[in-house]
């Protein structure tokens, strides 16, 4: 087998219940020799491509859908969210065919390696920097997504008595993030490999389903203190509506785990692996768009970045959405972290020379100080940041990097290292497809990235 960061060698073993969506995240080889002895029967998975459909949804859903109303908001309107998705929806099905494609030619197994393998060195460090950045930020969403519950939760359990000025300091957010934090998070995210229980997993992910159903009912029947709420109808500027993209990059972006799906697959086929991904997108499209359209319509232009905060503390169902949506943050947050010191290890590795082999006694040591580093920075910068929406504002921009930029670069350099005599018109479309999507990815994350850096963080 290949050298990789996360080998057989055994360090707090209770990974052998490791989950379907944990076993697709592994870490990247840090070999330099092509793959060469691979048998076809053995890159031949078990995954059916009802089963890779099933995945990919999964993968896409998660706490982004949380924003969605906000982006709603910020986009002027139904109309117009509904339309920045469906113009985008396009783009990301063709990311993920592309990503494909490029897996196929180059016989790599994740996404990194499909950018190292196809695009060079270059592209491949920044791509590799790139999702550690992404999964870093998003481990800090995370933890503020659990103090937004939490605060909440407890709200509705400690009644303060009228005039009270001020709150128990066990219930202060802080305290609450930081012990939710050590005595869950922490533990999951040390050893070498992650694995959950499959009913952990499967709860998560029933969660966000129940997340989006209750926003619905909540629309149709909402409760009767509800006040009217304005509901505008176009954005505000045309700048507006490029706003709203961070968000909905940062629901869709599923594209880093899509090359292990891809390779799991009985039959990995670029065309099959076209109406998976298609399928599965238009899943996700039809959850986020019934969360953002309730989520919006009930709210109006008080909506909250986190729907959720707009309802009262009181409401039972919404209370139990909440858990929900921990429940699935726990489980998520060990998983990025995993991908992110995956990709940190490997570039240290590739740094050094040095093989996995050689470095199995450093490793662990080295793996407890990048886990310590990682969870306190994350730790620290949540309990100082309480808008979610500040850092999806950040991190929506790299997520339109995996989405756009790095699949078009891809596409663009398989094509011109194609050995043809005469360019074909499908040949020429490709590229230029390439290009516009490398362009596009390009303005979107510059866009998103000043606007966060200019409006939402020196706010």
């Amino acid at each position: 087998g290949t050298g990789s960061i996360n080998s057989n060698y055994r360090d707090w073993e209770w990974s052998a219940d490791a989950g379907e969506r944990a076993r697709l995240l592994q870490s990247p080889s840090v070999e330099t020799v092509p793959k060469s002895g691979e048998s076809q029967g053995d890159s031949l998975g078990a995954t059916s491509a009802l089963g890779a459909v099933f995945i990919v949804v999964n993968a896409a859903l998660g706490a982004g859908l949380l924003n969605f109303p906000a982006a709603f908001n910020t986009a002027g309107g139904v109309a117009a969210g509904i339309a920045l998705q469906m113009c985008m929806l396009v783009f990301i099905i063709g990311g993920l065919v592309i990503l494909a494609y490029c897996s196929q030619a180059s016989n790599e197994r994740t996404y990194q390696e499909v950018v190292w393998a196809v695009c060079g060195k270059v592209p491949g460090v920044l791509c590799e920097v790139a999702i550690a950045v992404y999964t870093f930020g998003t481990c800090i969403a995370f933890l503020i997504i659990i103090g937004d519950q939490e605060d909440k939760i407890i709200a509705a359990l400690v009644t303060e008595p009228e005039g009270a000025s001020s709150r128990h300091w066990y219930t202060d957010r802080k305290f609450t993030i930081s012990v939710t934090a050590l005595l869950l998070i922490l533990p999951l995210s040390i050893p070498k490999e992650i694995g959950f229980p499959g009913s952990a997993c499967s709860l998560s992910v029933v969660g966000t389903w129940y997340v989006t159903a209750v926003i619905i009912i909540k629309y149709i029947w909402p409760d009767k203190e509800l006040a009217p709420v304005e509901i505008p109808t176009s954005p505000s500027t045309w700048m507006a509506v490029f706003n709203a993209m961070p968000t909905i990059c940062f629901g869709f972006q599923c594209h880093v785990s899509s090359v292990p799906v891809f390779n799991s697959m009985k039959q990995p086929e670029v065309k099959t692996w076209g109406a998976v991904v298609t399928a599965a997108m238009v899943i996700a499209l039809f959850v986020y768009t019934g969360t953002g359209v309730c989520g919006f319509l009930t709210f109006g232009t008080s909506v909250d970045q986190d729907v959720l905060l707009s309802y009262p503390s009181n409401d039972i169902p919404v209370a139990l959405a909440r858990a929900f949506i921990i429940l699935c943050v726990l489980t998520s947050y060990p998983i990025l972290h995993f991908c992110g010191r995956a990709v940190l290890e490997g570039l240290w590795l590739r740094y050094t020379g040095v093989t996995v082999e050689e470095d199995v006694v450093r490793e662990r040591r080295r793996r407890l100080l990048q886990t310590v580093t990682w969870f306190l920075l994350t730790l620290l910068l949540a309990l100082f940041i309480p808008d979610i929406g500040k850092v999806i504002s950040v991190i929506g921009g790299l997520a339109a990097c995996f989405i756009f930029v790095f699949p078009g670069l891809c596409l663009i350099q398989a094509k011109l290292s194609e050995i043809q005599e005469t360019r074909t018109v499908s040949w020429w479309a490709l590229v230029s497809y390439g290009v516009f999507m490398v362009t596009l990815g390009a303005f979107i994350f510059g866009q998103t990235t000043a606007n966060a850096v200019f409006v939402d963080l020196t706010a």
